[in-house]
């Protein structure tokens, strides 16, 4: 069965299920999207390891993670690999010192979570991608100009969503902002966290 590697396009507050998120994906090689309905726990835990943060005690999926390299094991790849009644099943495929590889069940949220973790490949196969998959066409813009994707469907508004700065914020110094992302951070508050560091990295590249 052929498989289809996909890449974490981003996260988004659902606006059909509340306290979701859309968690979005790219298909690497094609121009398909696949987005996922997960709950608001596991939209966090994803995206504290994509934004390079380090909570002040360690979550379940960093504590996975410690536990597998005590024990010399890896998670080579996760595969979402079924479709039911709109729910997604995904397993671990791990493979120990002695190289013996072993599939893990488990659900697709605490998959990606651990996936970004050890940095491994995420798949699904072709007939996941035909049925939920999201076909996307690129609008060509000059080198430099940032692409826009237009999704042929009705739930776009499930893309992730541009964070603006409140007026306080645009106030605010670098030196402040850092300051309020830190206590963010070290109130274990990283949605605000990620909104913060968003805001800085505007107005440094501005």
């Amino acid at each position: 069965m052929k498989k289809v590697q996909l890449e974490i396009a981003g996260l988004s507050y659902s606006h059909t299920q509340s306290g979701a998120y859309a968690l979005v994906f790219n298909e690497a090689d094609g121009t398909r999207r696949l987005p996922i309905i997960i709950g608001g726990t596991e939209a966090q835990a994803i995206a504290i390891e994509l934004e390079g943060m380090t909570p002040s005690r360690p979550l379940t999926h960093d504590l996975f993670k410690s536990f597998a390299e005590e024990f010399q094991f890896t998670v080579e790849e996760i595969i979402i690999y079924n479709l039911i009644e709109g729910i997604f099943f995904s397993k671990l495929i791990c493979k120990n010192k002695d190289g013996n590889s072993v599939e893990i069940d488990s659900r697709t949220s605490d998959a990606v979570a651990i996936a970004v973790r050890f940095n491994c490949p995420i798949f699904t196969y072709e007939f996941i991608l035909s049925s939920a998959g999201i076909i996307l066409e690129d609008q060509e813009t000059e080198e430099g100009d940032e692409k826009e994707d237009i999704l042929e469907t009705e739930s776009s508004n499930d893309l992730p969503i541009v964070i603006q700065d409140t007026p306080e914020e645009s106030k605010m110094t670098i030196e402040e902002l850092e300051e309020e992302l830190n206590n963010a951070i070290e109130n274990e508050e990283y949605e605000k966290a990620s909104k913060l560091r968003d805001i800085i990295n505007n107005k440094n590249s501005n």
